[in-house]
């Protein structure tokens, strides 16, 4: 079977991320099933050279005195945590034998014996976030220009100066497909490329709940609850969420940073990927901002109200738009709720998922 590296923003970041993990393995595994040998490579861009998830408060988004303290009080959470998804990417893959920077990337070829990349998913391709093109992500190394492709790479909100078009196009000529997770920038990719493009939709939707089933951990919690995740502090959500589980009587279970700050919530900040896959699934439903905590609700068809959040408009709301649900999101918590048809839900999913492995598969060909 042909060797294949999956690059994404993944092992090396500040603070853990169940998407991040996730749509990486979804990755793998969809590569597996159309016949290659997928290795995930721990790369570790310059940018993130000096994230510590053991260690987040130093580079975290959020300085104020409240954001600090929740990870003070939380580190004995965030530890374990950590070693949970250590434990993920290690034993739920195969991985690199060591670390990659942007120093020694090129010894992939001969340490790994790997030639040819995938680059994706998520937001690898926002340059707001990075503060710059990140070499890996953008398949800049000499072993990986012209053997790459990108799957579902992810603009987020970026803001582009003349300057930046200029190093984009340039960057966008290395690969040999290029798959756009939304529908911002393709025409734009499309215009400025003459290899195979396409949006194609999130990884973790190439897969079905029951894939999903084979790693998640057993029904961890036997009360009835809400799962709060928020991947960005907002009170409102937070208001909501003790409102409806008064309403509904359900216990709060709070994988949050900041679940420790609210009374009747009981943290579960340590859960690991698989205990995150078990909370979602067995929810009588969920509260999050989280793109691919979205993703996780619909998969497990759970009933969900997901707010937008800061700097991820664009992609949660053309996800929205992706499951026929662009009404279903909430911004202040008082808007009016109406439980997914998830028949149709997941209809639009299959039909999406159809044309997204035929890209894969013949963009995979091409390398």
């Amino acid at each position: 079977m042909l060797p294949i590296g999956i690059i994404s923003y993944n092992i090396n970041c500040n603070f853990t991320n169940y998407g991040s993990a996730l749509q990486s393995w979804a990755l793998n595994r969809s590569i597996e099933k159309l016949g290659y040998k997928p290795k995930l490579i721990d790369y570790c861009p310059d940018v993130l050279k000096n994230a510590d998830p053991l260690n987040p408060a130093n580079m975290m988004w959020d300085k104020d005195e409240k954001s600090q303290k929740a990870v003070e009080m939380t580190m004995p959470a965030i530890r374990e945590n950590f070693y949970k998804f250590e434990d993920f990417y290690t034993n739920r893959f195969s991985r690199s034998a060591k670390k990659y920077t942007d120093n020694d990337f090129l010894d992939v070829v001969k340490d790994e014996g790997i030639e040819r990349f995938v680059c994706g998913s998520d937001t690898i391709f926002c340059i707001d976030e990075f503060k710059g093109f990140v070499e890996g992500y953008y398949a800049n190394f000499d072993c990986m220009k012209h053997n790459s492709i990108s799957y579902a790479a992810s603009f987020g909100d970026s803001h582009f100066s003349d300057e930046d078009y200029k190093i984009l196009n340039q960057r966008l000529q290395n690969f040999k497909a290029i798959g756009i997770r939304e529908n911002d920038m393709l025409e734009y990719v499309k215009a400025h490329t003459s290899v195979p493009s396409q949006r194609t939709i999130d990884p973790t939707l190439l897969l079905t709940g029951k894939d999903y089933d084979t790693i998640a951990a057993p029904r961890m919690i036997e009360d009835k609850y809400l799962l709060l995740y928020s991947r960005r502090y907002n009170a409102q959500m937070n208001a909501f969420a003790d409102k409806i589980a008064k309403e509904k009587n359900l216990k709060v279970i709070d994988i949050s940073l900041r679940a420790f700050e609210h009374e009747g919530h009981t943290p579960f900040y340590q859960a690991g990927v698989e205990e995150f896959l078990s909370l979602v699934k067995h929810a009588e439903c969920v509260v999050t901002n989280s793109f691919h905590g979205i993703i996780f609700c619909v998969q497990y068809r759970r009933n969900f109200y997901g707010f937008t959040r800061q700097e991820c408009n664009t992609k949660i709301n053309e996800l929205m738009a992706l499951f026929g649900l662009e009404g279903h999101l909430y911004i202040t918590g008082e808007e009016k709720h109406n439980e997914p048809d998830y028949d149709d839900v997941h209809r639009r999913i299959a039909q999406a998922r159809e044309k997204s492995v035929e890209f894969l598969k013949d963009s995979l060909a091409l390398l």
